[in-house]
């Protein structure tokens, strides 16, 4: 059987919410866990783009921005992996209290543009014939409509690679060629190297992670 050129997908915030998130493993190889779940022989990745967005660090947590810099510096040492950002919207909203007294204003942080950046660049990257293979890193199923139009009009291969630990989406299980569950036990056996290095110097794993 020829081997499908494959190119990797992942939601980052589905990944962290759904995989490491209060665990020891957040200093993920994103690209060694992927491939254990594929067949080199049969899925070469030759691509894994990771979509995320710039978060805002909370007041009761300074460094975490730091710390999530300091990862996404180090998944872009690896020449096969694109970081591709959204960003996060912050303004104030009136909403009603839980105890029915009255609302109050808040500040409402939303996260834009990633799903829309992964939709859209699945389908350019199937249009442009760069892969056979589309493996989706995420659960989240506002995806099924673009893995349909993939699958059904641009006759390309969809795996998904589930992170979330106790649901799997029926929407895009229907769209798949394989649907694999990402274990937090196989997480912990892909770690980074406790330091990298790139064009600005020495990239270590921030302490709070150890």
């Amino acid at each position: 059987m020829k081997p499908l050129r494959t190119r990797v997908y992942i939601d980052g915030f589905n990944l962290y919410y759904g995989l490491v998130r209060r665990t020891a493993y957040k200093w993920l190889d994103i690209g060694a866990l992927c491939r254990a779940y594929l067949d080199p022989a049969k899925n070469p990745v030759d691509r894994i783009k990771y979509f995320t967005a710039r978060i805002i660090s909370k007041p009761s947590d300074p460094q975490q921005a730091i710390r999530q810099e300091t990862y996404l510096r180090a998944l872009q040492t690896f020449s096969d992996i694109e970081v591709v950002f959204g960003h996060f919207l912050s303004h104030p909203v009136r909403m009603p209290r839980a105890d029915g007294g009255g609302f109050v204003e808040v500040i409402k942080t939303e996260e834009k543009k990633s799903d829309v950046n992964l939709a859209v660049h699945m389908l350019h990257d199937a249009f442009q014939d760069r892969y056979d293979l589309a493996v989706l890193v995420s659960n989240d199923s506002d995806f099924s409509e673009a893995l349909a139009i993939i699958k059904n009009e641009l006759n390309k291969k969809i795996g998904i690679l589930n992170p979330q630990q106790q649901r799997a989406s029926r929407e895009l299980h229907k769209h798949a060629l394989f649907f694999k569950q990402l274990r937090r036990g196989v997480a912990a056996r892909f770690q980074l190297p406790l330091e990298l290095r790139d064009s600005h110097g020495m990239i270590t794993k921030p302490n709070a992670w150890n």
